[in-house]
């Protein structure tokens, strides 16, 4: 087992990746924000702000380097890129990383495959409740949900409680899951609900709460993606998860999700990891025929976003 460093490494330069990073060094870590995409530029400094739902702010002044300039990440490794990037990401970090332990801070299913595929050591995923939207280039507005779970999907000698107390702030808490898959699932079904329908209606996550006839489609999703995940043996009610949809709906009134920002900004999305993930699961267990509603309303999500980046 290796001896953890004080240095945390955050793998993303997005509305999550900003704000813990401005946590994270507030309370007193080491932290470098690293842009995943880009390569060959030199570290700078970049004064980050985050608004918090109180009113008050919080600000830091955050080293910001790229992968191409670091030749090993001596320390905790964090994944608040666009899960998408994570197969590119997960061969890039083979000779600098492969030994360190790797945090997802990622939506989706089937998203750490890439790191396992490749023999990395210490995987753990990270369900985050929290939204994160950012207004500018340097100012985030951040709103916790609730203490985000995570939990082990790979470790010879787990360290979930060192890793827990170390990215856990006041502002931004995590906790430790003991069984992740069913907060995984769940968490994922929620989003397949909020990152397409959303989106299609070009609404705030509030829609939920606030509108019956959205929540009667949220209703009839969660109904297909939970038979899907009860056949791959992870025990989920679809009354839970929706019980949970309306909690987040209520608490992160007013934020958009992240879908509809990357499409609003012309970015790909990550609905191949959310619907299109589960239709393929389902294909594989000959369900496909009883997830219509889930891959048509991700079908559109992603002529969406096709539309809007020309």
């Amino acid at each position: 087992m290796f001896e953890m460093k004080d240095i945390i490494y955050i793998i993303g330069a997005g509305a999550i990746g900003k704000a813990l990073a401005v946590f994270l060094q507030l309370k007193g870590e080491e932290v470098i924000l690293i842009r995943g995409t880009i390569d060959g530029e030199p570290a700078h400094e970049e004064n980050l702000q985050v608004l918090l739902p109180d009113g008050t702010n919080r600000s830091a002044a955050i080293r910001v380097d790229t992968l191409s300039n670091l030749n090993h990440l001596d320390g905790t490794v964090v994944l608040t890129n666009k899960s998408y990037g994570n197969a590119q990401l997960a061969e890039k970090l083979i000779t600098k990383a492969r030994q360190r332990p790797i945090i997802l801070l990622q939506n989706g299913l089937s998203i750490e495959q890439p790191f396992l595929d490749a023999n990395y050591t210490e995987i753990y995923r990270c369900v985050l409740f929290a939204t994160s939207q950012q207004i500018d280039q340097t100012t985030i507005r951040f709103k916790p949900v609730a203490p985000s779970a995570i939990g082990v999907i790979k470790s010879a000698g787990s360290q979930l409680s060192t890793i827990v107390e170390q990215l856990s702030s006041t502002d931004f808490p995590f906790r430790q899951e003991p069984d992740i898959q069913p907060v995984i699932w769940k968490k994922a079904i929620t989003n397949a609900v909020f990152n397409s329908v959303c989106p299609l209606l070009n609404v705030d996550n509030g829609i939920f709460q606030r509108n019956e006839a959205a929540l009667t489609i949220g209703h009839r999703v969660i109904k297909e993606c939970t038979a899907v995940a009860n056949a791959l043996d992870v025990k989920l009610r679809p009354e839970d998860v929706v019980a949970s949809l309306l909690l987040i709906s209520r608490l992160s009134d007013g934020q958009l999700i992240s879908t509809l920002q990357d499409i609003n900004n012309k970015r790909q999305t990550e609905i191949e990891t959310l619907n299109f993930e589960i239709v393929r699961l389902a294909e594989n267990l000959g369900m496909v025929h009883l997830i219509q509603e889930t891959r048509l309303l991700g079908e559109l999500t992603r002529l969406k976003s096709d539309i809007s980046r020309g």
